[in-house]
């Protein structure tokens, strides 16, 4: 088929790529090389020239329209991505992420095109915090800590019904969307915006909602990526991680390889159309886990720094059930996560790590959001 992957020169999206060329598929990638990710304003080394590159930005119409023509199938991964950068570059979060999606869908109803699916990658981020369980009132879904409770560095989340600690457990699709920033806004809006379109016109639609994603050729030298290249990043310049609250908040880390098999399964399968499918590892782990098993696989004994201080907006634990993935699309996870940093870090080696994080944290700090 002929595919085009908008973003397709970024992390995800090239590892998708390959993926794509390596059965067989005509790709065609869609992507303006954003400085952000790709300092240098070039193609990386790693891009498969099996693949067709069209450089252009998803705000401007008229080089996506010429992108999209004769493609068959749109795998939409171009986005700006950072949920604290969100809150004060609003302007830009909205524009590609709500705007680009906008452009796309718009040339899809009005022009002639041959395109027959469109798969989404939107965010985890939408649900703000994941669900837990109450020993006396089930399954919960709390609302955001409030500041009042940040200051106190009261960290964890209790029953709004009976006060008891709650534990958390696998957040469902159908779990309530607490959102808190604006990119978690642009993602959602994303989803809605596909879903509605391919079910008003009959071209068939799949969001898979991404959890952290990790694996080779996540920027080392942008401070607003995963936070497993971040303290990576940090650790290859022999400085601590740096970890907010009390390092206990978990979150849900999933390979980059795992991410494509999905993908390429909701484009095979007519099971997934029109569906929203958690993709995570299903597995949750502290971030100061993270930041001892990265430190440990570099062989430098670095220790985090626990800072006790918080982010507005973070929050405290959120890990995918993927009982749907797996009876819809019989998709299963299978890198380990110690696989799975095992090839990040190797990879590491061969690139160089500038540590921007003290820019970026000074930007949040300046803008009242650490």
């Amino acid at each position: 088929m002929k595919i085009l992957v908008t973003g397709g020169a970024g992390f995800i999206g090239s590892f998708l790529v390959d993926g794509l060329v390596k059965e067989g598929h005509q790709v065609t990638v869609f992507d303006d090389l954003e400085s952000q990710v790709h300092p240098e304003k070039k193609l990386p080394a790693y891009f498969n020239r099996r693949a067709k590159f069209i450089k252009g930005d998803v705000r401007r119409p008229k080089g996506l329209k010429e992108a999209i023509r004769d493609i068959e199938v749109i795998f939409h991964f171009a986005a700006a991505v950072g949920i604290g950068q969100s809150e004060y570059k609003i302007k830009r979060y909205v524009e590609t992420n709500i705007g680009g999606t906008a452009n796309l869908l718009d040339i899809l109803v009005n022009s002639k095109n041959r395109v027959k699916k469109i798969i989404l990658a939107a965010s985890m981020s939408e649900y703000g915090e994941g669900e837990y369980e109450c020993p006396s009132c089930g399954i919960i879904q709390p609302a955001l800590r409030t500041l009042q409770q940040l200051k106190k560095n009261a960290w964890e989340l209790y029953c709004p019904f009976c006060k008891r600690p709650l534990k958390p457990v696998a957040t469902r699709e159908q779990a309530r969307l607490n959102i808190n920033s604006i990119y978690a806004i642009s993602k959602k809006t994303q989803e809605e915006m596909v879903l509605n379109i391919g079910k008003t016109y009959g071209i068939p639609a799949v969001v898979f909602r991404f959890f952290n994603v990790y694996g080779p050729r996540q920027s080392l030298s942008n401070p607003y990526t995963g936070v497993m290249a971040i303290f990576l990043s940090r650790i290859k310049n022999n400085q601590s991680p740096i970890i907010y609250e009390d390092g206990k908040q978990s979150r849900d880390f999933i390979s980059v390889h795992d991410i494509v098999r999905a993908n390429i399964l909701a484009l095979e399968k007519k099971e997934a159309d029109y569906q929203v499918f958690n993709l995570g590892s299903g597995k949750a782990i502290s971030i100061k886990r993270i930041a001892e098993i990265l430190a440990g696989a570099t062989g430098k004994l670095i220790a985090p720094e626990i800072t006790h201080k918080f982010r507005k907006g973070d929050v405290r634990h959120c890990f995918a059930a993927l009982d749907k993935i797996k009876k819809v699309l019989g998709f299963y996870p299978k890198i380990t996560l110690k696989d799975g940093v095992a090839e990040l870090v190797d990879w590491s080696k061969t690139v160089e790590a500038k540590d921007f994080f003290g820019k970026a944290a000074g930007e949040l700090k300046q803008k009242g959001l650490i």
